[in-house]
């Protein structure tokens, strides 16, 4: 089990404003931030969470070397929907609506998204209707 998720991001405080408001469909929230000062990275990071854990991490460092994949498993379509949404108005470009993927399996509901860095974000629901 991953206990939580960290990448590097361009522009820091954008990215953040981004995060706060296309994770916010799905319950997350800004839990914690480390300065740039206290980080071995010498760069801010930002954790977003639920339940005061931080589990999904932005950091500073300003290098994309190569865009990555991240999926968030979400309890129903709804949420889905709503960060899908969220992150087209925060700046997102669209890299998948809404909707059933069957090749993955039958009850496959996700939405992607590409971020500012070009990291493919996705929201993923595997519960039945």
């Amino acid at each position: 089990m991953i206990d939580h998720v960290g990448f590097a991001v361009s522009d820091y405080e954008r990215a953040k404003a981004f995060y706060a408001k296309a994770l916010a469909p799905l319950g997350y929230v800004l839990i914690m931030e480390v300065a740039a000062e206290g980080n071995p990275s010498g760069a801010p990071a930002a954790g977003f969470g639920i339940n005061g854990k931080p589990d999904f991490w932005i950091g500073g460092e300003g290098k994309i070397d190569k865009p990555l994949h991240i999926a968030i498993a979400c309890n129903n379509r709804a949420a889905v929907d709503g960060f899908h949404q969220a992150a087209l108005a925060a700046g997102a470009r669209d890299n998948g609506g809404p909707g059933l993927r069957p090749h993955y399996h039958p009850n496959y509901y996700a939405a992607f998204v590409f971020d500012h860095d070009g990291h493919n974000i996705e929201a993923v629901c595997h519960a039945p209707a």
